[in-house]
């Protein structure tokens, strides 16, 4: 068909050439109308021969499509039947095998099933026999327990025969002969109970005195200070008397600015190359003694380098305390305490009682008491950090009224020292302690304060202050006896007890405190104690 149409194809194009040159020919020959019109009739028979053919292949063509159409449709209806066939045998199969799956499965459990009720049937049989068993063994039990029921009660009807004939040739009850038996009983234990008491208490009481010796003994000897016998300075050198008229300044105005600034009295009088710093804090003592020895080192001397030099004096002498309680608390080998309580402490540096520096005191008593109690097996941190603040309160008792023992124990609980350690602070000086820390802590304060040379006081100016304190109690109506103790830190006073009742002598007590306070001179404190005596009698005729 291909083949038919191409060549009709170019038989159309030959002859749309043959007309062309013919065209061409006519016109040069003059003969054009009937070339034109061959040539549009041969045009239209190409055009109608063309759609001819392109007619008949497209219906060609659709009639060769809609055959393969059928062909391939019924290609596929046998493929489906092919498939379906194929599906119901392999469900057929599947079917046949879960069948025969389970019909195994089922005679399985039967197998199973008849097996356990087998073995249940065994263990029915089993516990039927053991239950019989148990049953004849209960049946003997019981008859036993009649037997030996019955044999108790003879023992009883017997034993009540013989204690009757007992207590018959006796002529006392079974009670009666009890109680005399557990009271001779008693008797024996309580006297041999004594006389062990009596003889351990003997040995107890001397091996104590001996360990008591040995711990005090090795405390002592293992703790090798200096002894301590300096004293508070007020006097500042001069170069030369002129110094003196520049220190006081035009009318006066440079002694009164550095007495404004430091708080003391700058005295200066006739003494030769001297003068002398008063002021009852020894910290605002060293702050003018050293403010003093720079203005006269320096040469300048008018208010605003006073001003200056004060300053600068005291940021040093903060620094010098600041470094002292840390080189207290590093000699002691104690941590973690409060920034307030080492500036504290390392105020005690610039505190004296009776010529003993304070800081070097309580760093004496911390040592000596952490060895004690490491001797006797008591706490040593506690000790030694009780021993060494024991005396903190002198560092505020000139801006603090009150005792130094109980203003050290309140400082030392608002710093977060734990209350065993604000206790032995306390009773420091108290003859009752809570705690065996607090015992150590008092005993070492007694031996560092009365080891030989620790403080300077003469025997006459001691036996004068005890003397003085025994006239001031004596001094009150109804006061029969006083007597200093502890080295002037108790005096207890004896009253009458027809002159004072139990409700004066706490008044009493209190006014004898106040006179002390006003009228002597004293370190510490000082406890009062008044005892009223009570006396019942009676006669008999």
């Amino acid at each position: 068909m291909l083949d038919y149409f191409n060549l009709t194809l170019i038989r159309a194009l030959v002859r749309i050439e043959i007309g062309k040159d013919n065209i061409i020919d006519g016109i040069r020959k003059g003969i054009v109308t009937e070339t034109i019109l061959f040539s549009v009739l041969a045009l239209i028979g190409i055009v109608g021969t063309v759609f001819s053919l392109w007619l008949s292949l497209k219906l060609r063509s659709d009639r060769k499509l809609t055959g393969n159409a059928k062909q391939y449709s019924a290609n596929l209806l046998n493929q489906a039947e092919e498939e379906k066939r194929k599906l119901v045998l392999e469900a057929q199969e599947n079917a046949l095998n879960i069948r025969t799956e389970s019909e195994n499965e089922i005679k399985a459990q039967r197998q199973e099933l008849n097996r356990l009720e087998n073995r249940n049937i065994l263990r029915e049989e089993s516990l039927e026999n053991k239950s019989a068993e148990l049953q004849g063994k209960e049946e003997e039990l019981l008859s036993e327990r009649e037997q030996l029921e019955s044999s108790q009660k003879e023992i009883e009807v017997v034993r009540e025969e013989v204690q009757s004939t007992l207590e018959n040739i006796a002529s006392l009850s079974a009670e009666e002969a009890r109680t005399q038996v557990v009271s001779k009983a008693e008797d024996d234990l309580k006297y041999d109970l004594a006389r062990r008491n009596v003889r351990i208490e003997r040995e107890f009481k001397a091996q104590a005195d001996e360990v008591a010796r040995n711990v005090l003994t090795l405390a002592i000897n293992r703790l090798s200070t200096d002894v301590v016998s300096e004293g508070t300075t007020s006097v500042v050198h001069l170069p030369s008397d002129d110094m003196k008229g520049r220190l006081i300044g035009r009318e006066g105005r440079n002694i009164r600015t550095l007495e404004s600034l430091t708080g003391v009295d700058v005295m200066i009088d006739d003494t030769p190359g001297l003068v002398t710093v008063s002021c009852f804090d020894p910290v605002r003592r060293e702050v003018a003694k050293l403010a003093l020895e720079k203005l006269i080192s320096d040469g300048r001397i008018q208010p605003s380098r006073i001003e200056e030099t004060v300053q600068r004096a005291t940021d040093d002498i903060d620094q010098i305390i600041w470094k002292a309680g840390e080189q207290a608390i590093f000699d002691t080998g104690i941590s973690g305490l409060d920034p307030e309580l080492i500036r504290h402490l390392g105020r005690l540096k610039y505190r004296f009682s009776y010529g003993e520096n304070v800081l070097k005191h309580s760093i004496e008593v911390g040592l000596m008491s952490g060895i004690m109690a490491a001797e006797i097996g008591a706490n040593v941190d506690e000790a030694k950090l009780g021993g060494l603040l024991h005396d903190i309160g002198k560092a505020l008792t000139h801006e603090v009224q009150g005792p130094h023992a109980e203003i050290g124990a309140e400082l030392a609980e608002r710093n977060g020292v734990s209350s065993k350690i604000c206790m032995s602070i306390a009773e420091h000086h108290d003859d009752h302690h809570n705690t065996d820390e607090s015992f150590l802590v008092s005993a070492a304060d007694t031996l560092s304060a009365a080891r030989p040379g620790a403080r300077k006081e003469s025997v006459e100016l001691y036996v004068q202050r005890l003397q003085d304190l025994e006239t001031a109690a004596t001094s009150f109506d109804g006061v029969d006896k006083a007597f200093a103790i502890q080295a002037g830190r108790e005096v207890r006073v004896l009253v009458k007890p027809d002159d004072i009742d139990d409700l004066m002598s706490s008044d009493l007590a209190r006014n004898i405190a106040q006179k002390v306070e006003k009228e002597l001179v004293y370190p510490g404190q000082i406890k009062v104690t008044v005892i009223r005596e009570t006396r019942s009698t009676e006669y008999a005729q």
